[in-house]
């Protein structure tokens, strides 16, 4: 049996996504960017795609440009925000993406600019008094976090921090790819100014996402040598991709009560498995906490042993897909940057199961089964 539990780093594309992609890859396939017939159905379809993502943001089509996924997008936001503001100060935290926090290492290398990491406490929520002090204290700041964390689930209050940088003249970006199609986002009403998504996180295909720009903060280009995307990003658009990042979208707003009611009881069930055949587990972050976490997210802590950096080999082995923490780390021996923040035990095992419409009952029962069995094997 293979139990595929890994989708917050990727998740399964959808048949529908896949079939309205399908005339863009076979027949629709001209250079958005040619004249011709084949070259306008590309451009006309492309333009119908972006406006679909921007209604269901209640944005305007202005303020979305589509990119290679999350981590062009993040990076576009950060260093070229940087730039054409004169930033000074960038204000994060330890638990970002790597797509954020190597980017903000990069800058400050370079010495564009200083950082200041706001505090999380022992479960990883931000602590938002310290956030205001760190704006209080830091004029002409950036900053950037995220809204749901990719390791633990923690969602962060994305409106409060929203509101603490307007009223300090704060520019703020926050990376989406976890919650984008998992929940009713204003980006108008949240008072972002940049904000990442990635199709192929939910159910849509990988290689595209998309950038969401306040008409207020517009940055230069990052790449160069075209005049695609309203000259924002040189280079012929992924049209195909494009298609099916808007389809995936819509197919997930249209879903989201019924797949989040289905995935949050798949959430419970596995907390209670985990803990009828473990009771020696932990959970890291706010995972417990359903109103408060991912739905989508379940970080599970198992005691310390020696072979514990076998334990996503041995479940793989057993047909069963995890991941440590972020998928993007995966085969690093350099642990969870994440749990290193929280101080969690740096002995202990943590894998984090992450879920989709797609997983089952039968899926949670043989995955938490044989991790059930390689712990008592350890003991």
């Amino acid at each position: 049996m293979r139990v595929y539990l890994d989708n917050a780093a990727t998740t399964r594309l959808d048949e529908t996504v896949l079939e309205a992609m399908k005339p863009y890859l076979l027949e629709q396939f001209g250079n958005p960017s040619s004249i011709h017939t084949f070259g306008r159905e590309a451009k006309v379809a492309i333009e119908k795609a972006r406006r679909q993502v921007a209604e269901i943001l209640s944005v305007g089509p202005a303020e979305i440009f589509f990119t290679s996924g999350g981590t062009e997008a993040d990076n576009m936001a950060i260093i070229n925000a940087v730039k054409h503001f004169g930033i000074q100060n960038i204000i994060t935290s330890k638990i970002e993406h790597h797509a954020v926090l190597h980017t903000v290492e990069y800058l400050e290398k370079q010495g564009d600019i200083n950082v200041h990491f706001v505090e999380v406490d022992e479960l990883g929520n931000i602590k938002y008094d310290q956030l205001e002090q760190l704006l209080k204290q830091n004029d002409n700041s950036l900053v950037t976090l995220m809204h749901g964390n990719n390791e633990i689930g923690n969602i962060s209050e994305i409106d409060r921090i929203g509101e603490l940088c307007e009223a300090y003249k704060a520019i703020f970006h926050s990376d989406t790819v976890q919650t984008v199609g998992h929940f009713n986002l204003n980006f108008e009403e949240i008072k972002v100014h940049y904000a990442a998504a990635s199709a192929h996180k939910f159910h849509g295909p990988k290689g595209v996402g998309f950038m969401y720009m306040d008409p207020e903060k517009m940055l230069p280009p990052m790449i160069h040598g075209g005049g695609q995307e309203r000259n924002m990003r040189g280079g012929t658009e992924n049209v195909a991709g494009i298609i099916g990042l808007a389809k995936a979208l819509e197919l997930a707003v249209n879903e989201m009560d019924k797949q989040r009611e289905y995935i949050t009881t798949l959430k419970k069930y596995a907390i209670d498995k985990l803990r009828q055949e473990i009771p020696t587990a932990t959970f890291n972050g706010n995972c417990l906490d359903l109103e408060n976490s991912l739905y989508t997210v379940l970080n599970v802590g198992v005691p310390a042993a020696e072979d514990n950096e076998m334990l996503l080999f041995n479940l793989d082995i057993k047909g069963v897909a995890v991941s440590g923490g972020s998928a993007c780390s995966s085969g690093s021996n350099l642990g969870s940057h994440v749990l290193e923040a929280l101080n969690a035990n740096p002995y202990d095992g943590a894998i984090r199961m992450s879920f989709s419409k797609f997983n089952t009952q039968k899926d949670i029962d043989y995955a938490v089964e044989q991790l059930a069995e390689i712990v008592a094997v350890k003991e």
